[in-house]
């Protein structure tokens, strides 16, 4: 897991919904901004990875941001986000595996052809004989 923690920006502001005097009065909502294309910490296939695979969520100026407002601390709320777009920027540079077409075996083939005469067999019996 990459740690590219030194090159986040942080905001801060006040949180929305349910909580009275604590939502009015302090700043607990953090949104943790990255600047994708000047980070260097990953090379630029890297960055062109995470660029297309999160491009949802980077903004005109090339900002990778992400809300936290779950907690009623603004400390816990940095530490829950740079944890998610730490999380989410490692997710996006996994390259799947490519698939390699393969055959089935003849005992597989032959499996299930036994299947097939046996179902056709069954219901052969089924019918009414004169």
């Amino acid at each position: 897991m990459k740690d590219f923690t030194r090159e986040l920006s942080y905001k801060t502001s006040r949180s929305s919904g349910a909580g009275g005097q604590n939502v009015n009065k302090v700043e607990t909502s953090v949104t943790v901004l990255w600047n994708v294309q000047e980070s260097g910490f990953f090379n630029e296939f890297q960055k062109n990875l995470i660029q297309e695979k999160l491009r949802n969520r980077i903004n005109a100026e090339g900002f990778l941001f992400l809300t936290v407002s779950e907690s009623r601390t603004q400390l816990a709320n940095k530490n829950k986000a740079t944890d998610k777009i730490l999380e989410i920027v490692n997710k996006a540079l996994v390259v799947p595996k490519k698939r390699l077409a393969t055959k089935p075996s003849k005992a597989q083939k032959q499996k299930r052809l036994d299947t097939k005469k046996k179902l056709s067999d069954k219901k052969e019996n089924r019918k009414f004989k004169y």
